[in-house]
């Protein structure tokens, strides 16, 4: 039996246990990739780690809640002591908040959402770093949304904490120019997730696509030889923008 394409590689995914995070977690472990996965739900989790089992592929499970900033950290020192370094972050685990004009925001929405869509990530871009750096092929992809540039109405905290990620991804991806690692950003559009259905609760969710649909672009950016660095990839519509300030 030939190796399978990502073998011997270890991939972190956050929001592993539903959505995008479970099909991107399955489609990297059926290439071969050990998935560390990393959500609050457990259930969902267990449920991932027998279908990967299934296949073939192993996982380690980590569950906690992002806005637990120590198990971040922690989660940096348990990866280097296992296995001395990590070759893929897929950051995509968020909130959406509420839907809802700005004034009527309450603090405690505001902060839980750039606790989970910002502070989380950067911390995770903190902590993993140093171990990508350390991979012949570090790969990080952080997933953001069309809201940054479409600002709706009444979609304010989630429009600006995916900005502000969008802000520190491209920062990151210019710093690690010179290495072996990239950071890259991917908008999945309208798909059928729980997150969509609390934006849009009228709508029809057999109209849009599964996660599924977006897994093999994810592995595909997450790959080794997948070179570019500092880019934003959308879909449906397969463009991929250059967002690395080359000053």
């Amino acid at each position: 039996m030939s190796e399978k394409p990502l073998s011997g590689r270890v991939a972190v995914v956050t929001g592993a246990s539903r959505g995008i995070g479970y099909a991107a977690a399955k489609a990297l472990a059926a290439e071969g990739a050990h998935i560390i996965a990393v959500a609050r739900t457990v259930g969902g989790l267990e449920e991932l780690d027998d279908e990967i089992r299934e296949m073939g592929s192993e996982a380690t499970l980590v569950p906690f809640d992002l806005k637990d900033f120590a198990a971040i950290d922690r989660l940096g020192g348990a990866i280097y002591d296992r296995w001395g370094k990590l070759d893929m972050l897929l950051g995509n685990a968020g909130l959406l908040g509420v839907v809802t004009p700005l004034g009527h925001l309450e603090p405690k929405v505001f902060d839980d959402v750039m606790a989970v869509n910002v502070t989380a990530n950067w911390r995770l871009i903190r902590s993993l770093d140093p171990l990508l750096r350390l991979s012949d092929a570090g790969r990080a992809l952080f997933l953001t949304s069309g809201a940054v540039r479409l600002c709706r109405p009444y979609w304010g905290i989630y429009s600006a904490s995916k900005a502000a990620l969008e802000a520190l991804v491209r920062t990151w991806a210019g710093e690690l120019r010179q290495t072996s690692a990239t950071a890259n950003l991917f908008s999945p559009g309208p798909l059928r997730t729980h997150m969509r259905a609390q934006g849009r609760p009228g709508e029809d969710p057999e109209t849009l696509e599964p996660p599924e649909a977006v897994a093999p672009h994810i592995v595909r950016m997450l790959s080794p030889d997948y070179e570019p660095n500092g880019v934003l990839f959308s879909y449906p519509s397969g463009e991929t923008t250059d967002m690395l300030v080359t000053a």
